[in-house]
């Protein structure tokens, strides 16, 4: 399974993207999926994660109120709708995934990552 991250860009405060993150080569239904980013001179940093059934969700807490993760399996896809972004929020988002298990926050939880989709918030 390859996965490919897509819809970040540039926009407001107060903004709102979405972003994309869509599995090729397999199918995605049995993968938790999370989304991290990484800002300049920041180590890298969870965002948010659903795992393979939909039940659960985890948010990092600045983002719990602003930002929702969903997915598709049909689609093979895992989305991140990013509401109300605040200059902080910028950042190269990346989506990574691994299949079953526990629905982890840690960098080392995931195996499968996508390429990076810079998202740039401005005040």
């Amino acid at each position: 399974v390859q996965l490919q991250a897509s819809g970040g860009g540039l926009v407001q405060a107060g903004g709102s993207l979405r972003l994309s993150c869509a599995a090729s080569g397999g199918s995605f239904r049995l993968y938790n999926v999370a989304w991290f980013r990484l800002a300049p001179e920041k180590e890298r940093e969870f965002v948010a994660g659903i795992d393979w059934s939909s039940v659960s969700t985890v948010y990092l807490d600045s983002a719990k109120d602003r930002f929702t993760i969903s997915r598709d399996n049909v689609q093979n896809s895992v989305y991140l709708q990013m509401n109300n972004l605040k200059p902080e929020d910028t950042a190269v988002y990346y989506c990574a995934a691994r299949l079953g298990g526990r629905l982890g926050s840690r960098r080392e939880d995931y195996a499968l990552w996508g390429q990076g989709t810079q998202v740039t918030v401005s005040s």
